[in-house]
């Protein structure tokens, strides 16, 4: 069983008992959600915890592993999106439009990934960002035009298939008190996918490839030095986590039955992306997880807290305005403050440290620490 485990999980557990305990409790808490919190709030908010730890994995395979700082990250979620939504509008709800939306959407979010690898990867890093940023612009600007196809600043509307769709019934008796209709299936859709998608992420971080990928961002002159390709790796990183990301945009239309720019290109879910990554931890995609998890919770229940917390103070002077629900996103930020101080290497990698005497993390690349012990890895066929 452990041998199973370890390999399912390409020997990189979160070696933590805290953080196992966390991210066991997180996914059963997901599985669970349907049946033990009833409700539209809780089993949005758990698909959204899905959609956005397959979109944070992503982006952490860039910035956390390969060192790569890029704002053009939501245009291959919003790719994905667009690609499902309007792939089910011109075509009708059926489980083929949701395949060749897919596949379509990769073929595009692919291309723009290698025209923009092989075009700004050559530049340094803050120009290569602010490139990636000015493609993101202009691709948002160029869909919300296109009003005739896309909707433009409405997004469009689209239907599901219909074992998607609320109204569909898998058992005619409840389970455990709960209808199982379509909105729980394509819930329970995502969650899989997500999974699914973490494990292949995971696996490419510890493989060769992820060796390598550890090492540029370390040294790239080094590493390119001793032989190995950069821009054609970091190149190659760019596409894996586009097509990740473009997964995580079709999942994310799938749930919402709806595309448009505020959902999919906005950046404000790009500044969401690099709050979660540096919460959860750079360049350990366990914390994607606890990243995602913690900012899409806190987003839609700290203001419910303190609105309970208000009334419960309603007869102390100060405080009730103090920690009135209007003030939610004030409080949102402090939190996060508090939490990149406390936790300057993320949640993850404060609890992942190795104690004295532990085995030295693998995946933990110390200042000190020579890049050809890592590039002689990457040729190790056993990562």
């Amino acid at each position: 069983m452990n041998a199973f485990l370890s390999a399912l999980l390409s020997d990189d557990a979160p070696r933590s008992r805290i953080l196992s305990g966390l991210v066991v409790a997180i996914l059963l808490v997901l599985v669970v959600t349907p049946f033990a919190f009833p409700g539209a709030t809780a089993l949005n908010t758990a698909a959204k915890i899905c959609v956005f730890v397959t979109l944070v994995a992503s982006y952490d395979i860039l910035l956390g592993y390969t060192g790569i700082v890029s704002f053009a990250h939501t245009m291959f979620f919003g790719i994905g999106a667009y690609g499902i939504g309007l792939t089910l509008a011109a075509f009708g709800p059926s489980g083929w439009a949701i395949l060749v939306g897919l596949v379509l959407a990769l073929v595009v979010g692919l291309a723009f990934a290698v025209l923009i690898g092989l075009v700004s990867l050559r530049v340094k890093a803050i120009f290569f960002a602010m490139i990636t940023l000015a493609v993101a612009s202009a691709f948002a600007v160029l869909v919300s035009q296109l009003s005739s196809i896309t909707g433009g600043e409405d997004g469009r509307s689209f239907k599901v298939p219909a074992m998607l769709t609320p109204g569909f019934r898998l058992f005619d008796a409840p389970v455990f008190g709960v209808t199982v209709n379509g909105r729980i299936l394509a819930y329970y859709a995502i969650l899989l996918s997500a999974v699914v998608l973490f494990l292949l992420a995971l696996r490419l971080v510890n493989s060769p490839f992820g060796r390598v990928l550890q090492a540029i961002r370390e040294n790239e002159h080094r590493t390119e030095a001793l032989g190995y390709p950069v821009v054609a790796y970091r190149t190659a990183a760019s596409c894996l986590a586009a097509a990740m990301a473009v997964c995580a945009g079709a999942m994310n239309a799938v749930w919402l039955r709806y595309v448009g720019p505020d959902t999919t290109f906005s950046f404000a879910i790009m500044t969401d992306v690099l709050l979660m990554v540096v919460i959860g931890g750079m360049g350990t995609l366990w914390g994607s997880v606890v990243g995602a998890t913690l900012f899409v919770g806190a987003e839609a229940y700290l203001q419910k807290a303190m609105e309970a917390a208000s009334n419960a103070l309603a007869g102390v002077p100060l405080l009730p305005r103090l920690i009135h629900p209007d003030r939610w996103f004030l409080f949102l930020g402090i939190l996060f403050v508090v939490s990149v101080y406390f936790f300057p290497r993320g949640i993850v990698g404060r609890l992942r440290r190795p104690r004295e005497g532990d085995a030295p993390n693998p995946l933990v690349i110390e200042e000190h620490e020579p890049v050809e012990h890592l590039t002689e890895a990457a040729t190790d066929p056993k990562p």
